[in-house]
């Protein structure tokens, strides 16, 4: 039984340095960058630990219950996904600071006692709602798309600790919650000196354009190993 705590504490450890990797910090940090508050911050990192939550136990679930691998082939493509998801949420980042360099700031819209901030007229959506909190679209999906890349190599870490499946997606959940705390943390220690510097005139078009080159570079960095992989496999 100790032995058991312990590993899932493990697991919980691991999640939490597991959001610190740089693929999820220069991710975020573009979503992040749009924010004018750490409240808003925040929930925009708990969203992606949602979506990358999810992912992980669903597809941590079936592959343990089948006792099967994710195949390397399938896993270099998620991740070559991520590096592209990286290059696009940095490109997107570039444009919007550009906007708001010839706009102005960034508008603040509210949702009840909700509040955000994002280019005017953009499109959004609030995919849940309850008393004080909601979920953004963005990151929720870039949390899917993350979770789907790493699902195999931490359902194999699982597997070869537990016999019994339900142990496994044990472990796999809190490693998920560990990495949400993580990310929240990040995001939270992060987003008061952000709110703070996004007073200041063209700040918010700066750290927009400065996590934007982060991503892409970091992005292409990532692809290319796999996109030579995945050619001559």
């Amino acid at each position: 039984m100790l032995d058991v705590a312990v590993a899932y504490l493990y697991g919980l450890i691991q999640g939490m340095r597991h959001a610190l990797e740089p693929d999820h910090v220069a991710a975020v940090s573009t979503l992040v960058a749009e924010q004018r508050s750490a409240r808003s911050s925040v929930r925009f990192a708990v969203a992606w630990g949602a979506g990358h939550g999810l992912t992980l136990i669903l597809v941590g679930a079936i592959l343990l219950c089948i006792r099967s691998k994710m195949p390397a082939r399938l896993a270099d493509c998620f991740e070559l996904a991520v590096g592209g998801m990286l290059i696009v949420l940095g490109l997107r980042a570039l444009v919007l600071a550009a906007r708001a360099g010839r706009t102005g700031p960034l508008g603040r819209h509210r949702h009840g006692d909700i509040e955000h901030v994002h280019e005017h007229g953009a499109d959004h959506l609030h995919v849940l709602r309850v008393p004080g909190w909601a979920l953004a679209r963005r990151p929720l999906m870039v949390g899917l798309m993350h979770g789907l890349a790493g699902s195999g190599a931490l359902t194999a870490m699982a597997m070869g600790r537990y016999a019994s499946p339900l142990a496994g997606v044990g472990f796999v959940a809190l490693y998920s919650v560990g990495a949400t705390c993580g990310m929240a943390a990040l995001a939270g220690v992060a987003g008061v000196p952000l709110a703070r510097l996004a007073t200041r005139p063209g700040a918010p078009s700066v750290m927009l354009a400065l996590t934007g080159i982060l991503s892409i570079g970091l992005g292409v960095v990532w692809s290319w190993p796999l996109v030579g992989r995945l050619l001559s496999s």
